[in-house]
């Protein structure tokens, strides 16, 4: 890949409407041939900022770059980009052939010349010799795929995806990830797909920018975002993650101590944050960093060692986790293996938790300032 010239550059973009600034000075490159995701919450502002690439709506303020041309002023028929449509927008009354060829036919580029294309690309996509059917032949899979190759087809040097996987069922949607990444490896053209769906941008991204009140919270690649949240906002939106609020207490034996609502001290990695003696600061804890132990574990088993009653299961295959209530009434949230001795847990069983120092993430409270 290669990343010495970005296929596009968005400079301090600002898009105001009326009173309400949706998207609030953001600044990002994608470099030719990557996955780019925006993830972030309804509302967050990244339709606005797709539809500012698009050419649909224009910035209040700063640059938009695509193969280091600036953008502004111009119209969204005159830029390399295309646009994938969560509702694909496919024409019913054209068979797919068409369909995938319109773009081309506006352009004024010959037919026999759009034949050829059109073959192409859709041997591309898997849909080989489908040109002559109906768009209702089609299952929601391979509409994607033909909304896909008729954006593809132009040649653009930048793809947009507005959450084109949200209309389909589950099952599909897990398998067009997969299938969306391998096509963009195929034409190694620039994606930039936004989404609310935290799995959709971790499976498919070389890099994700976590949106939230219009602005980047963080952008890095999926190990990133997930093992190294920069804000606590990152940390609780991207995967799954308990919450657990406490004071600081200091240091002691290469730990940061914390002490819980319910008075129960935590030990954190010396240097995890910078808190002052008494701040009030929120600790991140994925599920599956917390261990379950036997129930007569002792107290000096480890940092971070808790004895609990399990109050809920929630079987999910490989997923399953179990709600485990500790010692202070706080409830942990913890992955539950599917072999060994814990797998038939049940409700009312004791338990012990533990995690490491190393763990957990913690950021100081932000209604504390």
């Amino acid at each position: 890949m290669n990343t010495s010239s970005p296929d596009l550059e968005c400079r301090d973009l600002v898009k105001d409407f009326d009173d309400f600034r949706a998207v609030d000075h953001v600044s990002f490159d994608v470099p030719q041939g990557s996955f780019f995701s925006i993830l972030g919450p309804s509302g967050c502002g990244k339709t606005t900022l797709l539809r500012m690439i698009a050419g649909f709506q224009s910035p209040s303020g700063g640059d938009l770059l695509i193969k280091g041309r600036s953008m502004i002023g111009v119209p969204p028929n005159k830029r390399p980009v295309s646009m994938v449509f969560q509702h694909l927008a496919l024409f019913p009354t054209m068979n797919i052939g068409d369909n995938v060829g319109f773009g081309l036919r506006q352009r004024g580029v010959s037919r026999s010349e759009i034949k050829t294309r059109v073959e192409q690309v859709l041997a591309r996509v898997g849909l080989p010799d489908v040109g002559q059917r109906r768009i209702d032949q089609l299952s929601g899979g391979q509409k994607q795929r033909v909304a896909i190759a008729r954006c593809m087809v132009l040649e653009p040097d930048v793809l947009l995806l507005d959450e084109p996987l949200g209309a389909l069922d589950l099952k599909l949607r897990e398998h067009m990830k997969v299938e969306l990444k391998t096509l963009q490896a195929e034409f190694n053209t620039t994606f930039v797909y936004i989404t609310h769906d935290q799995s959709e941008a971790l499976v498919m991204s070389d890099n994700i920018a976590v949106m939230n009140h219009g602005r980047f919270e963080q952008i890095g690649s999926p190990h990133e975002v997930y093992h190294a949240p920069a804000t606590a906002f990152v940390a609780g939106f991207v995967g799954d993650a308990n919450k657990v609020s406490a004071r600081y207490e200091g240091d002691a034996a290469e730990h940061q101590m914390l002490r819980t609502d319910g008075g129960k001290i935590l030990r954190l990695e010396a240097g995890a944050s910078a808190l002052s003696q008494g701040q009030k600061a929120d600790i991140y804890v994925r599920p599956e960093a917390i261990d379950l132990l036997p129930a007569d574990t002792p107290p000096e088993g480890g940092a971070n060692i808790d004895h609990g009653e399990v109050v809920a299961v929630l079987f999910n295959g490989a997923n399953s986790t179990v709600t485990v209530k500790g010692s202070d009434g706080a409830m942990l949230k913890v992955a539950l293996p599917q072999t060994g001795s814990f797998a038939s847990l049940r409700k009312g069983d004791a338990v012990c938790t533990r995690w490491q120092p190393t763990q957990a993430r913690c950021y100081a409270n932000a209604e504390e300032g």
